[in-house]
């Protein structure tokens, strides 16, 4: 039995071998959803008793510059809803399906505060407000201007939020209301890493990241700056600093501005 010679076919030149199709590049923002759907699944902090441990330590004075304080706070954790419905429809660098969903979960993370900060204003005997002037200002800049200005604005406010929870929950005795604060400083700290992300990519470099510095700088020390007179009788009646808070706001800034 003959065994046929193998014959081997050339290669014919100039026909293009096909390539693979090239993988997705993984979203920035895959990472921070998960964040905040890991953070949509916890309960709420145990609230019942929360307040009775902080009554039995301040003194009346006390407790009234803290309800109002938290009740300022309070206003500034509602009423960011409808950035979801403009980013949804937003084609613009930095935005993806990923960012779309982070940032709904993050606007239901600011109401779960308002809910938990709520309770603690009731709790402590204070009372809550509908607006203040400072919320209005805020309110106002969000809804004239553009997205970028919209979410700068927010950004800003979160360098009030992680800073001033923060430090009003050291003040207090261990209980429900100061861990209550302290879980909520920090998701406002994440919250700040979450926005400086956005911008880092928006405005890396060059005269992006000098317009974006132009912008967030001012209006984040002027909402520092806000905070200090706010709040100026509750930091004195808590022993809380009005330097230390404001190298506290002071650090933060440089943190958003990295």
């Amino acid at each position: 039995m003959s065994t046929a010679p193998v014959l081997s076919m050339p290669l014919v030149s100039g026909v293009p071998r096909q390539k693979a199709a090239p993988s997705p590049r993984p979203s920035p923002w895959s990472r921070w959803r998960a964040h905040f759907e890991r953070h949509r699944a916890r309960p709420l902090p145990p609230l019942e008793g929360a307040g009775a441990e902080v009554v039995a330590r301040l003194s009346p004075p006390q407790l009234e510059a803290l309800a109002r304080s938290l009740a300022i706070l309070q206003i500034g954790e509602t009423g960011e809803g409808r950035i979801v419905g403009v980013v949804a429809t937003c084609d613009m660098a930095g935005i993806d399906d990923d960012y779309r969903v982070a940032l709904a979960l993050f606007i239901r993370e600011e109401g779960r505060h308002a809910h938990i900060v709520a309770r603690l204003v009731r709790a402590l005997g204070g009372e809550l407000l509908t607006t203040t002037w400072t919320e209005w200002a805020f309110v106002r800049v969000r809804r004239l201007a553009g997205v970028r200005v919209k979410l700068l604005a927010m950004f800003a406010a979160e360098v009030v939020g992680a800073g001033l929870y923060g430090a009003l929950a050291a003040c207090l005795p261990p209980g429900a209301t100061r861990a209550a604060l302290e879980q909520i400083a920090r998701d406002e700290h994440g919250h700040l890493r979450f926005h400086r992300r956005f911008f880092a990519i928006h405005a890396p470099r060059g005269w992006r990241r000098a317009l974006f510095l132009a912008g967030f700088v001012p209006l984040a020390y002027a909402a520092a700056l806000v905070v200090l007179w706010d709040h100026r009788r509750t930091l004195a009646l808590l022993g809380i600093s009005r330097l230390r808070m404001a190298a506290r706001l002071h650090a933060l800034v440089r943190e958003g501005a990295r």
